[in-house]
């Protein structure tokens, strides 16, 4: 039996809503069709305090979306219809905007001309800007030395293990000290269900800057762990992003992001299970011993 939900999602716009819902400002720039998908995804991020004013509706395009196929053994397949992603322009988005912002978070775009109006807009941006890259497997496929232009201006990359070792054809601990050598400051690396070190620990993120590493540890009593996992990298990445905000350690930061994709995969979809800030701060006491 097959069971099949529609829910608003999109990498970026996953995280950002999760931001939002912490209680961080944060606002959205993109495109969507003049439709009922494109009114529900701005409806959805409104609710929640998302800024939409930096959405650009095409009018003779359909709203972009994915079909996400996903089995009881946690395999999922992507299929994805870009629309009106594929419309976005330069003289859609206003730079001054971006400016205003501590990080902008980036994800990736299914066609050329936008992964070159993202690689033109990281280097226009003020240096106070931290930028922030989900690539995906979209961009990972495109190589280091294409994707380059990007890593050298970002301040955190936001990978699965899978995604650094093809991007790097090294694993994932090299392949790190590799983005680090094109100039990223911060290489986050999410491991899934875990993996077990050479102490026979296991763990469930690694996180490596100019100084040292840190290992993000599973937690012992939690909740436990669904096999449809969508969204549980943005929703990492929020939790993350939400830490450097808040002036965390890095390895605080992780730890963050781990809490907020265990709360992601306890609900079907990208959004349902993200938590408000009193849940967050409730299991991050719990796990950590101290206060948010």
């Amino acid at each position: 039996m097959t069971d099949s939900e529609a829910v608003p999602g999109g990498s970026a716009a996953n995280t950002i809503y999760g931001l939002a819902k912490l209680g961080v400002k944060t606002g959205f720039v993109g495109a969507v069709g003049r439709d009922e998908d494109g009114e529900e995804l701005i409806q959805n991020l409104e609710t929640i305090g998302v800024d939409t004013s930096q959405i650009r509706v095409k009018q003779d395009a359909k709203t972009g979306s994915t079909i996400c196929f996903s089995d009881k053994l946690g395999r999922r397949a992507l299929y994805v219809s870009p629309g009106a992603n594929n419309l976005l322009a330069s003289q859609d988005i206003t730079l001054a905007y971006l400016n205003q912002a501590q990080i902008v978070h980036l994800s990736s775009f299914a066609d050329e001309k936008q992964f070159n109006l993202q690689v033109g807009l990281v280097k226009e941006m003020g240096t106070s800007v931290r930028v922030s890259l989900a690539p995906g497997m979209l961009y990972v496929t495109k190589g280091l030395e294409v994707l380059a232009p990007l890593l050298e201006k970002t301040h955190v990359i936001l990978v699965n293990r899978d995604e650094i070792e093809r991007l790097t054809s090294r694993e994932f601990r090299a392949g790190a000290r590799e983005c680090l050598n094109l100039g990223c400051q911060i290489v986050v690396v999410t491991l899934g269900k875990g993996f077990t070190t050479d102490k026979a620990k296991t763990i469930t993120g690694y996180i490596r800057d100019a100084e040292q590493e840190y290992e993000i540890e599973p937690e012992e009593q939690g909740v436990e762990s669904q096999s449809e996992t969508t969204g549980a990298g943005d929703a990492f990445a929020a939790g993350f992003l939400f830490g450097l905000l808040k002036g965390k350690a890095i390895e605080e930061c992780g730890l963050l992001g781990d809490i907020m994709a265990g709360f992601a995969i306890s609900e079907i979809g990208a959004r349902k299970g993200l938590p408000s800030l009193a849940q967050l701060s409730q299991r991050y006491l719990q796990r950590s011993g101290h206060q948010l």
